[in-house]
């Protein structure tokens, strides 16, 4: 199968074009090489090394045998987006090539209004780019469950059936998203879903929790490979901040109360997803919607889960709890459906103390290229 990864140089873009090269797709990576940008706007870093990609992708080659098509350029500029569909000519397409981060767009209003323009625009460009040039290809792209907020309500995968005064209706389920990017991705699902019913267009949008880990396999065979290691408070995870905090002997700094209860899946798991996804496509005209998660965590359990793991590793760890600067429920009821990709076949890897250790002997590895003032240097919501 013919098939793109847009943003494919990012933390989740990298390790799926690895992944599905190995499995024997014949790839292709769209990027415009921004998030590298970010990261001098920010003054901030990967914690690990990341080589140029030409470099990267240079160095899969050498070391598997197989060929990553390179194609250097912008979803929002649509004549480059129409040269890559005509000439690589995608059965599938996989959409990761977004600003994808809350905190970023919520610094000002222009970093607001860059990331609206640029996440849904691009995706617009994305769907007439499939309607004129591949109207058989399949859309997968990386939503969030981060569109659906904390609803005291189970949450569906993407369509509710409701009654209403006696009348009945299949609908998108309600979405209450926490920052103006998520707000983009709910932007995202209404007009791809608009596109699949108007124009035959075949999508599955991927609602995805937070990721946690860093390398796969493909990326442990050369430090060439290797996958970005963010840990500052635009772009990291929280567990990623909690892992490098107890690295460097910080206080692991859990936002307000720490109930805040989210979805979670191993970065294994994320490549695995794409590639069910890619190999089961939805029908033409079907919006297809994937919890993407396995597992549930709150940020205190995270940071209990590192603690633990930090001490037996020698290491003296403290718990802190710290202004939350973003607006949201700090203890609420979540639970959400996320079924059918194991229907699919989907055998998810759990957060055990073993993931946990790995990744903190890699921040262990390479703390000296930590900047420590941007730990915490995420922007109010308020």
């Amino acid at each position: 199968m013919k098939i793109i990864v847009a943003g494919g140089d990012g933390f989740c873009g990298w390790p799926t074009a690895l992944y599905l090269s190995k499995q024997g797709f014949d790839v292709a990576i769209i990027d415009n090489l921004v998030r590298r940008e970010y990261d001098v706007e920010m003054d901030s870093n990967s914690l690990t090394p990341i080589a140029p990609l030409e470099e990267r992708v240079a160095k899969w080659k050498e070391v598997s045998g197989k060929n990553i098509d390179l194609y250097i350029g912008d979803l929002n500029d649509y004549d480059f987006l129409s040269q890559v569909f005509e000439a690589f000519k995608p059965e599938a397409f996989v959409h990761y090539a977004e600003q994808r981060s809350a905190p970023y767009s919520m610094i000002d209003r222009e970093h607001a209004i860059y990331t609206q323009s640029n996440n849904v625009l691009g995706t617009l460009n994305v769907l007439y780019a499939m309607k004129a040039f591949a109207p058989d290809c399949h859309l997968i792209k990386l939503g969030t469950m981060g569109e659906y907020g904390t609803p005291n309500i189970d949450i569906e995968e993407g369509w509710i059936d409701i009654e209403h005064k006696g009348r009945k209706d299949r609908m998108l389920y309600p979405k209450k998203p926490g920052s103006f990017y998520h707000l983009t991705k709910v932007h995202d699902s209404h007009n791809i879903e608009f596109a699949c019913r108007s124009w035959g267009i075949r999508a599955t949008d991927l609602n995805q929790g937070v990721v946690y880990g860093i390398n796969i396999d493909e990326n442990d065979q050369d430090p060439i490979l290797y996958n970005r290691f963010d840990y500052d408070g635009i772009f990291g995870t929280v567990l990623n901040r909690f892992i490098v905090q107890a690295a460097k002997g910080l206080p692991l700094s859990v936002y307000g109360k720490g109930g805040q209860t989210r979805g979670f899946i191993n970065i294994e798991d994320t490549v695995r997803c794409i590639e069910i996804a890619a190999l089961n496509p939805a029908e033409r005209g079907e919006f297809r919607v994937f919890n993407q998660m396995t597992q549930y965590f709150s940020v205190q359990d995270l940071a209990e889960k590192v603690k633990k793991v930090a001490e037996e590793e020698g290491l003296e760890v403290t718990i802190s709890h710290v202004e939350n600067p973003r607006v949201e429920q700090e203890e609420h009821y979540f639970h959400a459906v996320s079924t059918r990709l194991e229907d699919l076949g989907l055998k998810p890897h759990q957060l055990t103390d073993d993931v946990i250790r790995r990744v903190l002997k890699l921040a262990m590895d390479n703390i000296d290229r930590l900047k420590e003032d941007k730990v915490m240097n995420s922007p109010s919501w308020k």
